[in-house]
């Protein structure tokens, strides 16, 4: 299956679609500014804990409101296209929110991703995956990077 970056009014119906032929929908969501190993690693991670992944792409709106106006560096088109071309994910869709819970509430996904560093209490949509008998799965990070380390690095060599 192709990856595709799907408008977000398009998604519920697919996902629809995707759940009466029996797939596990899996969703997870980020800015992914600056693609890196840990992103890749997280992803395939992800992927592996169903049949369908749905990545939820912070627009470039979001992760200015949430990393600051530097941010992001890289666009939302750009990232979703990167994103695209990973083997691990199979829909892509942007939101301007800066969580995804009302995406979360749109297609209930079966199984929410978050890295291990959140706390399962503080997952955003953890409540509407459980209500509806899903399943909230944290995944360690094995590649300890960040765009925000890799940005620092970068800072650190101008100097």
């Amino acid at each position: 299956m192709k990856s595709v970056l799907i408008p977000r009014y398009e998604l519920k119906g697919i996902v629809n679609k995707l759940k009466t032929e029996g797939k596990k929908i899996v969703f997870t969501n980020g800015c992914f500014d600056i693609l890196h190993a840990g992103h890749v690693d997280y992803l395939a991670k992800a992927k592996a804990k169903g049949d369908i992944l749905i990545v939820g792409l912070n627009s470039d709106e979001s992760v200015a409101k949430i990393k600051g106006s530097l941010r992001p560096i890289i666009n939302q088109i750009e990232r979703a296209f990167v994103l695209s071309n990973l083997r691990s994910v199979d829909y892509i869709t942007l939101f301007n929110e800066d969580t995804p819970l009302e995406l979360i509430t749109e297609i209930i996904p079966d199984v929410l991703v978050k890295g291990s560093d959140w706390s399962v209490d503080n997952i955003i949509g953890k409540d509407i995956v459980l209500a509806n008998g899903g399943s909230v799965e944290p995944i360690d990070f094995v590649v300890e990077q960040s765009t925000s380390k890799i940005v620092a690095k970068i800072k650190e060599s101008y100097k």
